[in-house]
């Protein structure tokens, strides 16, 4: 008998939930207090009922924004300042997030930070999806950084994307300009992803003819629609904090992190409208109900991982290898000891 795949059979049973997307800013390039902000929110939203929570894109403990308003020189001690205040995975950070999702019984999808085990000179824009039960389900690290997130982040490799078994659902997510990355969203949609995760950063650095919100709005819609899934959609907000620590007394820099429609969170259905309006550039929780019957009858007319496609003429291989610096052939062991010759005893 043929082995299942690894993302099982499709769910049929499972009832609707409630999804809160979180639009917040960190406490900028400090882990422990994000962390601890994190964990309130957590609470709130399990409070007002939702069983899965999603955060901004490296949540944990902010973005670099200075790539974008420095040059490298002028950028690298604030990669180090960030660099020092990111997280292990595992660690302590870690285990404060897994523990708020065991005690509010949610799955929670965050990002961070992630220093890399081999490497100072290693960060990785890092999703983690955890569990009701406080294990770490997902640790996908974003495939391809953005533009000029090349000066910060090393590119993850194709290990991660993965559909998660949840009980929300299948579960996949994806970082900020991932979503716009078509192949990598089959990948996950391919495996019988039911709900989306997507994690993002208000963005007001971009050029002056980019509106983030509606850039968000567009992406999230045609993921939703082009699988006929829902996806909860988390985008990070920059605080008064974060304007006077990058901007200082620079009054242009400080006009352009005030720019408004630089962020949108939200939840989207299967046919690609919000399920209740979006929540634009301020703080805040969106919330909504998800039932995934919806998911259903959509797919009779396009169904892009079934009947709606020829896998005759289409075929994507994904390498899901993990990628390591390097590899050893055999297991080390502990060196053999030698006696001393008896005359240089």
């Amino acid at each position: 008998m043929e082995t299942p795949p690894p993302y099982g059979p499709p769910p049929y049973d499972l009832p609707p939930f409630t999804a809160a997307a979180v639009q917040a800013s960190p406490v900028y390039l400090d882990p422990g207090a994000t962390v601890d902000k994190a964990v309130a929110l957590i609470a709130e939203a399990a409070g007002n009922g939702a069983t899965l929570v999603v955060f901004p894109e490296v949540f944990v403990p902010g973005y670099p924004y200075w790539n974008w308003t420095m040059n490298p020189v002028q950028g690298s001690p604030w990669f180090e300042r960030l660099h020092r205040a990111s997280v292990d995975v595992p660690g302590p950070h870690v285990d404060t997030l897994r523990a708020a999702a065991r005690q509010y019984g949610v799955v929670l999808v965050i990002g961070v930070n992630e220093r890399g085990p081999n490497s100072l000179g290693v960060l990785y824009n890092t999703l983690l999806t955890i569990g009701p039960d406080g294990e770490i389900l997902g640790i996908h690290r974003k495939l391809v950084p953005t533009w000029a997130e090349k000066l910060t982040w090393t590119g993850g490799d194709g290990s991660s994307l993965r559909v998660h078994r949840t009980p929300v659902g299948p579960l996949g997510a994806l970082a900020c300009g991932e979503n716009t990355n078509t192949l990598a969203r089959f990948a996950l949609l391919a495996q019988g992803e039911l709900v989306h995760a997507s994690c993002y950063i208000a963005l007001p650095v971009a050029p002056a003819d980019y509106d983030m919100a509606e850039a968000i709005a567009v992406r999230t819609a045609a993921h939703s629609f082009e699988g006929k899934v829902f996806s909860v959609v988390a985008c990070s907000t920059v605080s008064p904090e974060i304007i006077d620590l990058l901007a200082g007394d620079d009054e242009e820099l400080r006009a352009l992190f005030g720019r408004p429609r630089s962020a949108l969170s939200g939840i989207f259905g299967p046919d690609g409208r919000p399920v209740t309006p979006p929540l634009v550039d301020d703080e805040g929780i969106v919330y909504a109900e998800i039932d995934l019957g919806r998911c259903i009858q959509p797919r009779q007319m396009h169904d892009i991982t079934g009947h709606y496609n020829r896998f005759d003429v289409f075929h994507l291989e994904v390498d899901n290898r993990p990628r390591r610096p390097v590899t050893f052939t055999a297991p080390f062991s502990a060196p053999a000891t030698t006696a001393l010759p008896e005359e240089d005893a």
